[in-house]
């Protein structure tokens, strides 16, 4: 219901405040000595339902076991704030366990430097990593933007570092794809040096062949038509009783060894 009065706009603020879903900071799951958390969220100095902040982070590997000595960081974020990147880029180095940020989705922005300052970067199949230069919003005068304007380029200057350091490329070609914003492939990053490997992609599974007691009945019926015998009983396995409703289906091996029958049949004809 849409308010009608003030009381009902001082109620449904405080109501939004309670109920508004907030980015929790991140779960995290230990196995042995690895702790595995995710990065699902936009980076933000504020927490909470804005996103992730570097404080949240660090309480999060604040609070980790010591015996972990492997934090492996799963990345589905689309960046924010530079600053807090930064941030959780010198908290994860600072920490004494080894660092695996695998991106899952998209790592761009500020996520893709903290994906890059990880110890060891994993693409997943399909997954995507975007570099850019910092951008913001500045209200004033022309002294006001200059000023701005160098801001923005010092931290260009930190996120070129951690893509150079990562990628062994030259700082000027690495500072022209920030520039051109460069969006890459999970091929593509590992290629370039952004990331160290790729996660093959699982193939499909072959699929199982399915034989219903009509199709071993006809099989049967054409091994007895030349002379073959039929296994008995105790050879073969008898069908499995069909629910009422469902089809009936038959353990492939006990298909295959009728085709296998039929096919000694073929190659030694019956005398």
């Amino acid at each position: 219901m849409m308010p009608k009065t003030a009381a009902d706009v001082r109620a449904f603020i405080q109501n939004r405040a309670v109920d508004r879903p907030k980015a929790e900071a991140p779960a995290v799951v230990i196995d042995g000595a690895k702790a595995t958390l995710r990065m699902f969220d936009p980076i933000d100095s504020w927490g909470e339902w804005w996103g992730m902040s570097a404080k949240e982070f660090a309480s999060t590997l604040d609070a980790l076991p010591a015996h972990v000595n492997t934090i492996e960081l799963l990345i589905n974020s689309p960046g924010g704030d530079a600053f807090d990147g930064i941030a959780i880029v010198n908290v994860m180095r600072a920490h004494p366990a080894r660092t695996v940020a695998v991106v899952q989705g998209i790592a761009a922005s500020a996520a893709s430097f903290i994906a890059c300052a990880a110890d060891e970067t994993i693409m997943s199949p399909n997954s995507v990593l975007m570099i850019h230069n910092a951008w913001g919003v500045v209200v004033g005068n022309a002294d006001d933007m200059l000023a701005y304007a160098e801001i923005l380029e010092k931290v260009d200057t930190q996120q070129q570092a951690i893509y150079t350091a990562k990628s062994g490329k030259p700082a000027e070609e690495v500072r022209d794809m920030m520039r051109a914003e460069t969006w890459l492939s999970a091929e593509e990053a590992a290629e370039m040096g952004f990331a160290d490997s790729v996660i093959a992609a699982e193939p499909d599974p072959a699929p199982t062949a399915r034989w219903s007691s009509a199709d071993l009945k006809a099989l049967a019926a054409l091994l007895a038509e030349q002379g073959s015998p039929i296994p008995s009983a105790g050879e073969r396995e008898e069908p499995p009783t069909q629910a009422a409703g469902e089809p009936s289906t038959v353990d492939p091996e006990q298909a295959s060894r009728l085709l296998a029958t039929l096919t000694l049949t073929k190659e030694t004809p019956h005398e």
